[in-house]
């Protein structure tokens, strides 16, 4: 669901804010979009409607904002349908006949819904971030990104890939920076972090912001998982979806390299929803699961994630965020708890175990001596 900030937001008003906040002179934009200044000036007073389709999607591209969004804004602006949708039906008038069906059967509102669900589900993406130099695997990462350590015969990456493609997703991007040469498997698309020595796992997923919408799964680099995990994960109806084990003390014992103060842990309430999410002081406060580096995001999931990012990356660049020093070395469970601070829904799919983490020396060796009992199936 829209936040309530944007139903009031208009076109012409949110461009001029974008503008501004990027620094860009009206003149300037005006010429990177190829209109003359006078007429940018009017739009961004409301003295004229939105724009063509072209030139939102360049406003879209230049102010890095949603296509959809804008699109939106500009159906209100001119009192018509969305640009976008309304070349969509130009182009195909079969889709007429759908359209009335679907009014003649006088659908509501969750059960649209549903149908859009349905249909992005069948066209699940998935993100992996693997730009970070695993500094704590020590010679096993000295030459590889520790996603291309080697499991039995095959990468931990090419043991991701198999768990989606056996759930059906064939469409997966990768964001690389540490030894991205060492990353080349055909049928990937690939984005480079290019300050990932500088940055964390949030900014990180932002290289690769043009393919995050629709129906998405993000996940960290480093972690083995079962299928099934994935699978139960794609059932997940809600905007925002975080996997969380909850059979995972036992992880945790004798695991010296990384202790239990440093797990990503959640507490979550009866309704299976987040409200802490990182590293909870396991001894103070009774915690129920751990994250284990996987998200889902719907259409409007995408929305909001993408929304709130920018918003508070205005705010905090350079400044203290939730755990993190600056905004920059920010984790994605630091973000996650934002949302969840300011109201936002974050659905837990439960598990019991199915995963690893693969993140110290000790991680790996621990992996590679249970590898043929109980991962054979990944």
């Amino acid at each position: 669901m829209k936040n309530k900030s944007s139903r009031s937001e208009k076109f012409g008003p949110l461009i001029r804010k974008l503008r501004i906040n990027l620094n860009i002179t009206q003149r300037e934009l005006a010429k990177k979009v190829g209109i003359a200044p006078s007429y940018l000036n009017d739009l961004e007073k409301e003295k004229r409607s939105a724009p063509k389709l072209e030139v939102i999607k360049k406003l879209s591209s230049i102010l890095k904002i949603s296509l959809n969004h804008l699109n939106d804004l500009a159906g209100i602006s001119k009192k018509e349908l969305a640009p976008d949708i309304s070349e969509f039906i130009k182009k195909n008038p079969k889709i007429i006949s759908l359209i009335r069906s679907i009014k003649e059967s006088d659908l509501g509102e969750n059960e649209l819904y549903q149908i859009e669900n349905s249909i992005s589900k069948k066209k699940t993406k998935a993100l992996i971030i693997a730009a970070g130099l695993g500094s704590r695997l020590k010679d096993h990462t000295e030459n590889l990104p520790k996603c291309m350590l080697d499991f039995g015969g095959q990468t931990l990456l090419q043991r991701q890939l198999n768990a989606y493609k056996k759930n059906e997703i064939n469409d997966i991007s990768l964001i690389r920076g540490y030894k991205k040469e060492k990353i080349n498997y055909k049928g990937i698309k690939y984005f480079e972090n290019t300050d990932f020595k500088n940055n964390n796992i949030l900014n990180s997923i932002f290289y690769a912001e043009k393919i995050i919408n629709g129906n998405i799964i993000i996940s960290y680099s480093d972690i083995l998982f079962e299928p099934s995990v994935v699978e139960r994960l794609q059932k997940s109806d809600h905007d925002i979806s975080v996997v969380v084990d909850i059979d995972w003390r036992g992880y945790y014992v004798g695991r010296k390299d990384h202790p239990i103060s440093e797990a990503e842990n959640v507490i979550f309430n009866s309704n299976n929803e987040v409200e802490k999410i990182g590293k909870i002081n396991t001894g103070n406060e009774e915690v129920h699961g751990e994250f284990i580096g996987m998200i889902k995001l719907t259409s409007r999931g995408t929305e909001i994630f993408k929304h709130h990012f920018h918003r508070l990356k205005k705010i905090y660049w350079n400044k203290p965020f939730q755990r993190a020093k600056v905004f920059q070395k920010a984790y994605l469970t630091d973000f996650i708890q934002e949302l969840v601070d300011i109201g936002i829904k974050v659905h837990c799919v439960i598990i019991e175990s199915g995963w690893k983490e693969i993140d110290t020396v000790e991680d790996y060796q621990k992996a590679l001596i249970g590898f043929n009992k109980k991962l054979k199936k990944i």
